[in-house]
């Protein structure tokens, strides 16, 4: 075939259009493979939900149980409020000095039956400085460049107060299952052009991606302020208390632990839940689906690399589920990541799902999820239930971009909790 001009244009043509298409696509996290454990977000030595002020210092940190201290490389990518890669910045726009470099802190577990590596990843750092607000999405690399996994994370700015309340829902087919946020965003500093089109907010539960709200728009402005306030639009499905187990003493059947037998690793079996999506609503602290890795075995040293590893042994009696949808054991602890390592069996003769999952010690809170085959989540049919009395921690941010600016700021963060929730 000739290869003429017009033919040339076409093909040109072509391939810039798989590039804008490519990076116009929604970066979502990747869940990490079998070997990659206890991923989490960290300030001053404790987990946290993945939202940082401008300039703070935080750390991702992570296990691997091949334990072969294998080289890992990170990635930045700014993004939109969409969570699209921001396609007029450059990365020099967001990052003061270099991505791409190889995790330099990492070390290897002592007096553990399961061996492991456990790599420290901090910002800033003396190759990265991060230096916009916004999304980005971290990628761990392989020494081969390939992605091992990914994680959101916001950056925000406190440029705008954001004051948030919780409220019950007030359409009454959902009064005692939902929670309703109501908030404004109130600034002096300066004045909000186009803001019905230029400011935009994200709501989260318990620190969640998977199942925030997007695309609310102010109801009404008083002056300055933006006004949202409601019935529907910012509605969260309460959920219900997190279940948790406590095996800071991997050797001994407390806490929610049945029995325990050994193997190349322990194996902490678990008292069979039951659903209590019918049951009457009982409170008991949680920790909203973190979890805290402990040991306390005499002359523990440092706790993050003396931990170990066990199978935790889960069992849900909930037939009524069964033939339905999907359901998954998730928390903190692994990202509420929907995949088939995390996804539960049923067994047709004893009419229970189960599911073995190997966990790190300490205290880890842990929630049933319900799920369709393409991963969407059903909150309504919750497998533990919804009701008005859950304590959740809510977030607002404010995205906002002024007329020609090149990205999406977070100038703002709001925050409630439901324990103070009113009608």
């Amino acid at each position: 075939m000739v290869n003429t001009p017009f033919r040339s244009v076409q093909v040109t043509v072509f391939l810039f259009l798989i590039s804008v298409i490519a990076s116009a696509q929604v970066q979502q996290e990747l869940a990490p493979p079998y070997n990659i454990k206890t991923v989490s977000f960290r300030v001053n030595n404790e987990n946290v939900y993945p939202y940082f002020r401008l300039g703070e210092r935080f750390t991702l940190e992570f296990d691997d149980l091949f334990g072969n201290e294998a080289d890992y490389y990170y990635s930045l990518t700014h993004c939109n409020y969409d969570w699209t890669p921001s396609s007029q910045l450059s990365i020099n726009d967001y990052i003061e000095g270099f991505d791409n470099q190889r995790i330099q802190n990492y070390q290897n577990s002592f007096n553990t039956l399961q061996i492991y590596s456990r790599y420290t990843l901090s910002f800033p750092n003396k190759f990265t400085r991060i230096l916009l607000s916004g999304n980005y999405i971290l990628k761990i690399l392989d020494e081969n460049r390939d992605v091992v996994f990914t994680r959101r994370f916001i950056v925000y700015e406190e440029q705008v107060s954001v004051p948030v309340e919780v409220k019950r829902a007030r359409n009454m087919d959902v009064v005692n299952e939902k929670h309703n946020l109501q908030f404004s965003v109130k600034t002096d500093a300066f004045v909000f052009q186009s803001p019905l089109q230029n400011v935009k907010v994200a709501l989260f539960q318990n620190g969640r991606f998977n199942n925030a709200i997007y695309n609310v728009k102010p109801q009404y402005t008083i002056g300055n302020d933006l006004i949202y306030r409601y019935n529907k639009e910012t509605q969260f499905w309460a959920g219900n208390e997190y279940l948790y187990f406590d095996n800071k003493d991997i050797r001994n059947a407390v806490n929610n632990i049945v029995r325990v037998t050994a193997g190349e690793i322990y194996n902490n079996i678990l008292y069979m839940d039951e659903a209590r999506a019918n049951e009457p609503y009982t409170y008991y602290p949680d920790i909203n689906g973190n979890f805290v890795v402990n040991n306390i075995r005499l002359n523990v040293t440092d706790i993050n690399l003396e931990s170990d590893y066990a199978w935790v042994f889960f069992s849900l009696s909930a037939p009524a589920y069964y033939g339905k949808e999907d359901i998954y054991i998730g928390g903190m602890f692994n990202n509420y990541a929907k995949t088939d390592e995390y996804k539960m069996e049923y067994d047709e003769k004893r009419a229970v799902y189960e599911k073995a999952v190997m966990i790190k010690q300490g205290f880890t809170n842990y929630m049933y999820i319900l799920a369709d085959k393409r991963g969407n989540i059903n909150g309504k049919d919750a497998i533990d239930g919804n009701f008005y009395q859950t304590e959740n921690d809510y977030n607002v941010f404010v995205y906002y971009r002024m007329n020609n600016e090149r990205y999406d700021r977070v100038i703002g963060m709001g925050y409630a909790n439901s324990e103070n929730i009113t009608n």
